[in-house]
């Protein structure tokens, strides 16, 4: 394919599967079950969070995130009491724990309290161009307050080379348009032009094979070069071809 029919192939792709028939067997469908925008953020940012793995075990595992905050998220993170954080104990993701859990939710209530939410920590550290900067300065935030050193690992950085899939799957929830019912577009301050595609072994299997990226690793530099192929074909909005990607990879096995 040329560049003119490789664009046509995605943006078709694009509007096949950002579609909400799709959200049944997608982790977004947590977010979406809020109204109130802080509990529509902290929903997804836990749900990205543990977004490794089996996608069922992952709306599972969300969902009883959710049920241990009494489907109040914001709330519980403002007004948890210490018997609270105990009842989360016996909460287990893969390698996130319940002491993760308890930890993410003091951290959470930090940043509300001392930098006004989680958009703003975003919003304020971003740059011209791309939101990963903003993700390395999000991480330092969050564990401002004394963590367990084992949760540390589950924010991850791109200036330590991490392709941060999880924060970027997170903020393309927060940021693009909810015009197609699936993205919820509630963080004004920031432009879906600056975000990054939630770049993963599906992703990057079908990227490499349509020769978007040439860098074998999934990694920050990888994410560079798909960043740089994907803007080249919607600068606007580049992170759309997240769902071509995707499609083609899970559903499609391109």
């Amino acid at each position: 394919m040329n560049r003119a029919e490789l664009k046509a192939f995605l943006d078709e792709k694009a509007e096949h599967y950002e579609h909400p028939r799709f959200l049944t067997s997608d982790p977004i469908q947590i977010p979406h079950k809020f109204s109130c925008k802080e509990d529509i953020e902290i929903s997804a940012f836990l749900t990205a969070t543990i977004a490794w793995g089996n996608r069922k075990s992952i709306i599972n595992n969300a969902t009883k995130m959710m049920d241990l905050m009494g489907n109040a998220p914001y709330d519980f993170i403002m007004s948890h009491k210490p018997a609270d954080l105990e009842a989360l104990s016996a909460f287990v993701h893969r390698t996130f724990n319940g002491e993760d859990f308890a930890g993410f939710v003091r951290s959470l209530q930090h940043i509300y309290e001392a930098h006004g939410g989680l958009e703003a920590i975003f919003a304020k550290h971003q740059d011209q161009v791309s939101l990963q900067a903003a993700i390395s300065t999000f991480k330092a935030v969050f564990f401002e307050i004394p963590q367990a050193k084992r949760t540390l690992k589950h924010v991850s950085d791109p200036e330590k080379g991490s392709a941060a899939k999880r924060l970027n799957m997170f903020l393309r929830w927060m940021v693009r348009s909810p015009q197609k019912g699936v993205d919820f577009g509630i963080w004004k301050s920031l432009s879906p032009a600056k975000l990054s595609c939630p770049l993963d072994v599906h992703s990057g299997k079908v990227a490499r094979k349509l020769r978007l990226l040439k860098r074998k690793q999934n990694d920050a530099k990888a994410l560079q070069e798909l960043d740089k192929s994907l803007r080249r074909f919607a600068p606007e909005d580049p992170v759309k071809y997240d769902f071509a990607l995707f499609g083609l990879g899970v559903f499609e096995k391109f």
